[in-house]
């Protein structure tokens, strides 16, 4: 096992700077990883836990089997509970845009129930919302919109799944 080395805190903004080109980078492992350095040193870090739940999420993608799990932990750290709402629908509408892009059985039914999710995250988040701040309605639209383009994952929602046919 190895020792990891601690960050000053003179350091933390660069280093958040940094993480957040290697997200810009496609690079979300670096960038999780730089988050968690910045957080083993100032764990109230808010930056750094909504940078962490982000870069979680960037690596969707590549088949982080415990992603959304992984990526749900991280929420309780953050304070701010407009954007402890938004952050769950964030994770909610990313893992079900990775499923729609699968297209694997049994996956529109789970894509439309995360939406489904994310949409009452979302819906919640509304309600506690800054004022001039819309970002959660381009976030809920944007499900809508998803699910207006995937209509069967609706429909397979409420179907059941049957591999073989007795013909």
């Amino acid at each position: 096992m190895f020792e990891l080395k601690l960050l000053s805190t003179s350091g933390i903004p660069g280093a958040l700077a940094k993480a957040e080109r290697y997200r810009l980078l496609n690079q979300p492992w670096e960038a999780e990883c730089i988050y968690r350095d910045v957080l083993d040193v100032d764990l109230g870090n808010q930056e750094a836990i909504i940078g962490l739940v982000l870069a979680i999420t960037d690596q969707f993608e590549s088949g982080l089997s415990d992603g959304v799990t992984k990526a749900r932990e991280v929420l309780p750290r953050i304070q701010d509970e407009y954007q402890r709402a938004y952050y769950a629908g964030i994770i909610c509408e990313r893992r079900a845009k990775v499923l729609l892009h699968g297209a694997r059985p049994g996956s529109g039914g789970m894509a439309h129930a995360l939406l489904a999710e994310a949409r009452d995250w979302y819906a919640r988040a509304e309600t506690l919302r800054p004022p001039g701040n819309d970002d959660v309605l381009l976030r809920w639209n944007a499900c809508a919109r998803l699910l207006m383009r995937h209509p069967l994952a609706a429909v397979a929602a409420t179907a059941s799944f049957h591999p073989y046919s007795d013909s």
